[in-house]
């Protein structure tokens, strides 16, 4: 399948997004994503020079739609800043029901390649969570919350660890537990 050098890396790049996601960056070679982009692995290596490059462009075009779900879970629910905080927790719950969710891609690219230390990759998950981050810090700092720094750095750690308890259990009560102990964490903190 022949088109414009942009169209054919557009096409690489949403079939390595695809795949990437669904199995893995380890279990999935540039063979089956230049089959899935119907392209040759010459014309892939053209226009992404590795598999760490195209790795790194999957993640980068992952940030803007990511957070962007991130904060529309949460300014979405009228009301308080913890209906708010709890109206993200029980979004996870709701996608871990769906086979085709798998968790945060940022994190599992860095865990799938930490051992071969990384730093384009982890460089490019540490700068997206550190975006939601400091929206959440800036978000509760407009809603009163005392020391937003803090408690952001703190729903960062259960958020993680909310999605890595529904991976691996798939039962959205673990998103209602995360979800009690941030609206706790909150309630301690609104002045």
């Amino acid at each position: 399948m022949r088109g414009k050098p942009e169209e054919t890396k557009r096409r690489i790049l949403t079939a390595a997004s695809k795949l990437f996601y669904a199995k893995g960056v380890r279990a999935v070679g540039v063979d089956l994503i230049a089959a899935e982009a119907e392209v040759t692995k010459r014309t892939l290596y053209h226009h992404f020079d590795c598999k760490d490059t195209l790795v790194a462009a999957y993640l980068e075009a992952q940030n803007e739609p990511v957070l962007a779900a991130l904060i529309k879970s949460i300014t979405r629910v009228s009301g308080s800043i913890t209906d708010q905080i709890e109206g993200l927790f029980l979004t996870f719950g709701k996608q871990a029901e769906s086979s085709r969710w798998h968790g945060c891609p940022f994190a599992r690219a860095v865990s799938e390649l930490r051992e071969f230390e990384n730093d384009a990759i982890s460089s490019i998950a540490a700068k997206h969570k550190r975006s939601f981050e400091e929206w959440l810090s800036c978000h509760l700092s407009s809603n009163e919350v005392d020391e937003p720094e803090l408690v952001a750095r703190q729903l960062m750690i259960l958020v993680d660890g909310a999605i890595t308890q529904l991976l691996i259990h798939r039962d959205p009560s673990y998103a209602k537990a995360a979800a009690c102990a941030a609206v706790a964490l909150i309630r301690g903190r609104v002045t």
